[in-house]
């Protein structure tokens, strides 16, 4: 049938299989010899001397694989196999001569002479009209057998079983070559050196970014080319983490000096994650190298810069207690006025120290600005008679100088009147993170019997403006004859004003 002949409905119809045709790529399958057996196989099965496997297109029935026929293909309005496809099961033709549909047909008035035809459909799951698998002979035939019918229909399953799955791996190949088109386009974009590798840690991949920073030629650093663009220095180290990553699955987290393509090595961070399939195994490994060389030149300056600084208050520290101990040199009855007003600057000067900027060389045993380990600091005297424990809780250099001066009260008194002044006693602190708060307990044991003092003194109206003012907390005291109990609560906006940030 003619497109002029068609209604709007069916061209409509046609123009769509055309279009989901070109998904099975079937030009691709010209002489195929898996084809090609299943139509010698036909032809035996139904003693006929014509087997043909026939795709229906716009114009034309084209043949893959033919039995018994030289041309490879036919025009449209002659091809039996069109009426075949649209059909529901077998088409059987028992003499075209005959038949009103065909018997004026080229294909029947010449060569090769159709007069008996049987087809069985090959259409798709989906719906799609393919063609037909057809066998063909010269004269009459009433019918096939049951078993020659069954078995044609058995091979067109087959067919269209092959051809179903084919069209499958061919969307599956073009989705993934379009989805590593657009990595790699997004890849190429990104202001990191982006590689990737195959389970075993070979290179196989580098964007765009690599070769720009690297000056290296493209391909040049595949496999294991990669280490010998580091520093010599940071070979071995980021082999030996590169084989720990790949060994373990853990992530690959290292810092190295890669060399830049006009031969200057700067400092990088490399990371890379491994990607797993359905059953935990890795399939691949994607990683970045980040250019870090002029943060880390930043941070080595504001390291010199912090200890020049640290240096200079230490130095204003030392001059406030020697102006101090030269103010009372000869007034006896402030020595011990004296004495308190030093411990307390130098109690500063401890929580200075721990809470400025330290790089990893400087910085204390214990994690940089917590709470527990400022407190072990100012508590080092007393290190086998004060157990810290709880909750990580971080601070920074607002908060260190009033909790400083809080816990060296706290721990003064406790050295003259409470439990650090008898040979058993102790103290407990333990910091703990309640929702939004931070709370503190200082807890003493094992010294003399404390009573609650009439009147506060310098020490205690100090705690009650470094805790209360400064960092709008709250204090509560309990004297009880087991020691004195301090409840600090504190909240924990106060204490770290804003979080700190790396890479």
């Amino acid at each position: 049938m003619s497109d002029s002949l068609r209604s709007p409905a069916e061209t409509r119809q046609e123009l769509k299989r055309l279009d989901d045709l070109e998904a099975f790529k079937l030009c691709e399958l010209e002489g195929s010899p898996g084809l090609r057996a299943l139509t010698d196989f036909a032809a035996n099965l139904c003693a006929t001397p014509i087997a043909l496997v026939s795709f229906v297109e716009r114009d034309r029935q084209w043949f893959p694989a033919r039995t018994g026929l030289d041309a490879q293909e036919t025009p449209r309005e002659t091809s039996f196999c069109a009426h075949t496809m649209r059909g529901d099961g077998l088409m059987v033709v028992p003499d075209a001569s005959c038949d009103p549909r065909f018997r004026e047909n080229a294909l029947v008035v010449g060569e090769p002479g159709i007069r008996f035809y049987a087809g069985a459909p090959l259409v798709s799951d989906d719906g799609v009209q393919l063609g037909a698998l057809c066998v063909i002979d010269r004269i009459p035939r009433s019918d096939l057998t049951p078993l020659q019918r069954e078995g044609l229909q058995v091979l067109a399953t087959t067919i269209m079983a092959q051809l179903a799955q084919r069209r499958s791996h061919l969307y599956q190949t073009d989705e993934l070559g379009e989805q590593e088109s657009k990595f790699r386009i997004l890849a190429d974009t990104m202001p990191q050196m982006v590689w990737s590798t195959l389970p075993d840690g070979f290179h196989d991949y580098y964007n765009a970014r690599w070769y720009e920073f690297t000056g290296a030629p493209a391909g040049s650093t595949d496999g294991v080319g990669w280490n010998g663009m580091f520093h010599p220095e940071d070979q071995e180290r980021a082999w030996s983490v590169w084989r720990q990553s790949l060994q373990t699955g853990e992530p690959y987290e290292i810092e190295y000096r890669l060399r830049s393509a006009n031969g200057e090595y700067r400092w990088t961070l490399g990371r890379a994650l491994p990607m797993r399939d359905r059953n935990g195994s890795i399939t691949r490994w994607f990683g970045t190298c980040t250019d870090i060389h002029d943060h880390k030149m930043m941070l080595a300056q504001r390291e010199i810069i912090a200890q020049e600084l640290s240096h200079r208050i230490k130095n204003i520290f030392s001059v406030v207690i020697g102006l101090i101990s030269f103010s009372t040199r000869h007034r006896p009855e402030l020595t011990d006025v004296a004495a308190d007003l030093r411990n307390r600057i130098l109690a500063l000067g401890r929580a200075h120290d721990f809470v400025r900027p330290h790089s990893e060389a400087s910085q204390p045993e214990k994690r940089p600005n917590s709470l527990s380990g400022m407190l072990s600091d100012l508590l080092a005297a007393y290190v086998e008679r004060v157990t810290i424990a709880g909750d990580e809780i971080i601070i920074d250099d607002h908060s260190a100088t009033p909790l400083a001066l809080t816990f060296h009260e706290l721990a003064t008194n406790a050295a003259k009147y409470g439990a650090l002044a008898a040979p058993d006693g102790c103290i407990t602190i333990t910091c703990t993170k309640e929702g939004k708060n931070a709370h503190i307990a200082w807890i003493e044991r094992g010294g003399a019997t404390v009573q609650e003092p009439k009147d506060l003194g310098f020490g205690s109206k100090l705690i009650e403006l470094s805790v209360v003012r400064q960092m709008g907390g709250e204090m509560k005291r309990a004297w009880s004859r087991r020691g004195l109990e301090v409840h600090l609560t504190v909240p924990l906006s106060a204490l770290l004003r804003r979080p700190r940030t790396g890479l």
